[in-house]
């Protein structure tokens, strides 16, 4: 293996091994079905989100430079990069919490100077958060329906006594989130309050959550930050297996580059908020310029101009 790039290959002999991802799985994790499209058809179709020209900054301070991006259906996506490139500013400019100063949201047909984050759900976007965002006094169970209000119509006086209507989205509610426990091997806990379970469970419940509603393009904001090797390859294989089960298109930020290299389809590589390099793992892997951005070393643009 070439010095330059030892860091990476390091990374990724230590925290990700394929064979991790052929086991614990659901027994829904299966190859790929007949009758399900070729992976060359998957990169012919037309893109589920493309950033156009996105541009952001915070008093001066540019955060995002010009950026844009295509995520394919059914694709595992990620965005990596040093501290401080822009990767979670992409992620609020994506789910609508942030409003770009220039460029575009490209979601299916639809362009949006900001994304409308009160029709999120409704738009087939689910996220999760760096930090833990659950309801730790609530269950398991009651923390992933939670996923599922934005689907509810009863009325609230319905829902305090409730009614015929509000009983049966309680029950179709909580129905879907018991697959969706299940599928991530959850059930045991689905009565503990959330706050009792140990980090990386609290992980995953997120993960459910995120999931119940079946959103087409899940966005994922350092699922694995604070896990251990070993969970970090368990989300890992969770990740991949909903996209195999549910044909959901994955938007991954990660800091751990070698889970990155082993899980990702296509990588993204910001740096002082500019998309530096796009492209397979291996041809991420072997670019000089992520590698100097990794270690430190000033990048240049295609004009020479130090970025």
């Amino acid at each position: 293996m070439p010095t330059a790039n030892y860091a990476f290959g390091a990374a990724e002999a230590s925290v990700y091994a394929p064979e991790i991802l052929a086991q614990g799985l659901p027994a829904s994790r299966l190859p790929m079905q007949e009758g399900e499209p070729p992976a060359s058809a998957a990169e012919a179709s037309p893109a589920l989100l493309r950033l156009e020209g996105i541009g952001l900054s915070f008093g001066g301070v540019v955060a995002l430079a010009d950026v844009d991006l295509s995520v394919r259906p059914r694709e595992i996506r990620a965005i990596i990069g040093p501290n401080g490139a822009g990767k979670s500013s992409l992620i609020n400019v994506i789910s609508g919490v942030y409003r770009p100063d220039r460029g575009r949201v490209v979601l299916d047909a639809a362009r949006y100077v900001q994304v409308p984050t009160q029709r999120l759900a409704r738009l087939g976007v689910a996220r999760t958060f760096q930090s833990l965002a659950l309801f730790k006094g609530l269950s398991v169970l009651d923390n992933v329906a939670s996923g599922l209000a934005f689907k509810t119509r009863s009325n609230f006086a319905g829902q305090i006594l409730g009614l015929g209507r509000s009983r049966r989205e309680q029950t179709e509610q909580r129905g879907r989130a018991d697959q969706i426990l299940e599928f991530l091997h959850l059930s045991e806990v689905r009565d503990r309050l959330a706050g009792t379970l140990p980090y990386g469970l609290q992980k995953r419940v997120e993960l459910a959550r995120a999931l119940v509603a079946e959103p087409r393009l899940l966005l994922l904001d350092e699922p694995m930050a604070g896990m251990t090797a070993g969970e970090k390859s368990e989300m890992a294989a969770y990740v991949r297996a909903v996209r195999d089960r549910f044909a959901t298109t994955v938007v991954l930020i990660e800091h751990d580059v070698g889970v990155v290299m082993g899980l990702s389809d296509r990588i993204a590589v910001l740096d002082y908020g500019r998309k530096i390099a796009d492209g397979t793992p291996d041809e991420i892997r072997n670019d000089q310029r992520v590698i100097d951005a990794y270690l430190g070393v000033a990048s240049d643009n295609d004009d020479g101009a130090g970025i």
